[in-house]
């Protein structure tokens, strides 16, 4: 007998289900599809044949999955969530090969969200209830609309239980604060006003713990876009938004938090082996960037869990 739950009222084809895995009524698994342990598949879905469920994932009533879909372990499908994999659908034709749509880790998908094909959902990610998601989406982030648009990040599972955002941390003080996120460090510099205008500086080396090699400016970035979305191994950054405003959420692997850069005095440290990811830029943000060292392509890490990987392997 084997060591998972079918309905009497479904048909489960495939042999490739894990231990306690429940199938309920009216459900159908094909044959090739892979299933994996104490998963939980409602009503009224189908599993196509090249399709692989990871571990303790809920799919709720009225889910398809379609060939070439890839669910990592631990993530929440709501009711009729609608996949796609064919970007160019004709009756009768079918590629080659259909495209992969991947959910990592950890994410949970809103009732009626409908994702394109061949696209990632990073881990934890959060998918709003009836988002139309059109691109891929990073580790963390909360989107929703149509399309879908990044709206925040969640913060660690134990501060965030509920699924909310991240809080965001504005400059409301004087100096510089440490972030909960590791060795991170929040700047208000020194303003100076007068008849003739305004002058912010800081001084690298003293406030700034360390001498730039290199420089570079961010701008004309649609509000809707990302930017960023890497660690550095060695590199260190020191990001000031001379013009208009942008959202920055930093991640050592372990804490994150936001913080937003929406005046020339604030300033963001960002040291070695610190996931961030830019945002929510206005239509004239210009953020200005600091690094340590000359640009060197081997020091990015820009798979999410190759950083948390790298995090863990520091600390053991």
């Amino acid at each position: 007998m084997p060591d998972y739950f079918v309905h009497p009222q479904a048909i489960c084809d495939s042999k490739n289900v894990g231990a306690g895995t429940r199938i309920w009524a009216f459900v159908h698994v094909f044959e090739g599809a892979v299933i994996g342990s104490d998963v939980n598949i409602c009503p009224h879905t189908i599993i196509e044949d090249d399709v692989v469920v990871g571990d303790r994932v809920t799919i709720k009533g009225g889910v398809q999955l379609w060939d070439g879909v890839r669910i990592e372990d631990d993530v929440f499908i709501g009711p009729n969530v609608t996949f796609t994999n064919d970007p160019f659908p004709r009756s009768k034709l079918h590629p080659e090969e259909f495209s992969r749509t991947l959910v990592q880790k950890g994410a949970s998908i809103g009732a009626n969200a409908t994702l394109l094909p061949g696209i990632t959902i990073g881990q934890n990610a959060m998918i709003g209830a009836g988002a139309v998601v059109t691109r891929p989406v990073p580790a963390n982030a909360v989107v929703v609309g149509n399309p879908a648009r990044i709206q925040g990040y969640v913060g660690p599972p134990e501060e965030t239980p509920s699924g909310h955002e991240l809080l965001t941390s504005r400059g409301d003080f004087e100096g510089a604060r440490p972030s909960r996120v590791r060795d991170v460090k929040f700047y208000r510099l020194p303003q100076r006003r007068d008849l003739r205008g305004s002058l912010s500086a800081g001084e690298f080396l003293e406030e700034i713990p360390f001498a730039p090699k290199r420089y570079f400016v961010v701008f004309d970035v649609p509000s809707s876009e990302i930017r960023g979305e890497h660690a550095h191994r060695s590199c260190h950054l020191f990001l000031v938004c001379v013009r208009g405003g942008v959202s920055l959420m930093v991640d050592d692997g372990e804490q994150r938090e936001e913080f937003r850069l929406d005046h020339p005095s604030l300033g963001i440290y960002l040291p070695p082996m610190v996931w961030a990811t830019q945002y929510k830029h206005t239509p004239d943000a210009v953020l200005l960037v600091f690094a340590s060292e000359h640009y060197d392509a081997s020091d990015y890490i820009r798979d999410y869990q190759q950083f948390i990987d790298e995090v863990k392997q520091s600390h053991s």
